[in-house]
């Protein structure tokens, strides 16, 4: 028997196309009167509702926000949920910045109820502000992932997560070994990828945190375990990146290191990309690696302007998508992080439109994970993940959003003042997870 299913009806905005290879205008579409039919899990229908309406079974249930606005559920293509107590830590860039600040709060993630606290608040901050899939990154101490994991399970949220490879530059309590790295993350692999909603990323932190045999250990494991992700941190800052030179001589460029490695390809996605040469953007794109774009935390470290243009370049583009970094980010909202993004694109004076902002944390981010089939836009068969947007959240919001001309500048508007306040309501793998107190 079929199951009951639950449509969501209200005006909507899905992607037929990528803003930055077409025009935002193009690409983005508008439904003034939508209705997404949720059924076991699945988008099963998407389309106006008054082609829609007719063919409804009788008992679907319909929720209706004719003052709203349906949009994908969001994807934030890198985060470290271990560091959500120590946003704000400020005044120092990000090598003294991971010393002072970041090493000291992950050591306490080897007390696996610690790690189960702090997963459960992050995981709850996701779903209010829309996001219904993310790549996380945890700490060395694998029960810090079996933490993240056992509290996502029942959530619904599509969460992709691994332990950190650290066998070197690090403190005490946070550096594993070759071989304990490797087993302990063969074993998560075993334990979580593709269970329900979950999936494994293998972590490197970045290359000066991983020794060469370690470095070479991750590329075979992912290499062994297909389907697989592979997330780490890639020329944040001038300091890191002169490192790195100094680390590895013989190598061409930061790029070339993680090449060296077996670490780019399709799958892998390497957070920040801010300080490369065409060689290795282009390296990038030949490969297929993504890159994940942190606005607020470069903004906050100092770390630099991405150039977001360069990467997505016509000719030669590397896929790319949004993420909060929190926590050098300094918000889990993705609607304030497409904000910043627009900030920063400004400041380089290559201006982001709204549609493609909001592209970058939805069908392009899933497209940066490798998800595209799966999340990131509203269409039949993709996962019933469903953010609705309420453009009279405050009455500021509301007094603005009155007097916009079209979504394009409407979506502007909700970027620009908008934060968790304007998710009205979330729907991650068919279920509604978040409804916005009155």
């Amino acid at each position: 028997m079929p199951q009951t299913g639950v449509a969501l009806r209200g005006p909507s905005v899905t992607f037929r196309g990528d803003p930055f290879g077409s025009t935002p205008t193009e690409a983005l579409h508008y439904e003034p009167d939508a209705l997404v039919l949720l059924r076991a899990g699945r988008i099963d229908a998407f389309g106006s509702a008054a082609a829609l309406l007719p063919g409804l079974p009788a008992d679907t249930t319909i929720r209706h926000y004719p003052r709203g606005l349906l949009v994908p559920g969001f994807v934030d293509c890198h985060v470290h949920y271990a560091q959500l107590e120590m946003v704000g830590s400020a005044g120092r860039p990000l090598l003294e910045w991971l010393e002072q600040f970041t090493f000291p709060a992950e050591l306490a993630f080897g007390d696996e109820r610690h790690a189960e606290r702090v997963a459960a608040q992050f995981l709850n901050e996701l779903q209010r502000n829309g996001t219904t899939t993310a790549a996380v990154f945890a700490t060395v101490h694998p029960q810090s992932v079996d933490a993240l994991f056992r509290v996502a399970e029942p959530t619904g949220l599509r969460i992709v997560a691994g332990k950190c490879l650290m066998d070197r530059h690090a403190p005490d309590g946070l550096r594993d070994s070759v071989q304990q790295g490797y087993d302990d993350s063969a074993a998560l692999i075993t334990r979580w990828h593709g269970r329900g909603r979950l999936g494994y990323a293998i972590t490197p932190r970045f290359v000066a945190s991983s020794s060469d045999a370690q470095l070479e250990a991750a590329g075979a494991l992912w290499r062994a375990h297909p389907g697989t992700l592979l997330q780490s941190h890639l020329s944040e800052n001038t300091a890191e990146v002169e490192w790195i030179r100094a680390l590895y001589p013989q190598s061409r460029d930061y790029v070339d290191v993680f090449d060296r490695f077996g670490l780019l390809g399709r799958g892998a996605i390497h957070a920040h990309g801010i300080h490369l040469s065409e060689r290795e953007r282009s390296r990038l794109a030949q490969t297929g690696t993504a890159l994940a774009h942190c606005p607020t935390s470069n903004l906050f470290l100092g770390s630099g302007l991405f150039d977001l243009q360069a990467a997505v370049r016509r000719d030669r583009p590397i896929p790319v998508g949004l993420a909060t970094d929190v926590g050098a980010g300094t918000t889990l909202s993705m609607l304030a992080t497409m904000g910043a993004a627009m900030h920063v694109a400004q400041l380089r004076g290559t201006p982001l439109a709204p549609a493609q902002a909001l592209w970058l944390g939805t069908a392009g981010a899933a497209r940066a994970l490798t998800l595209e089939h799966r999340v990131g836009n509203l269409e039949v068969g993709l996962d019933a993940d469903v953010v609705v947007l309420d453009p009279n959240a405050t009455p500021f919001i509301a007094a603005r959003t009155a007097r916009v001309r079209d979504v394009h500048e409407l979506l502007g508007v909700l970027m620009t003042l908008g934060d968790d306040r304007c998710i009205r309501e979330t729907w991650a793998d068919g279920r509604s997870v978040w409804i916005r107190p009155s």
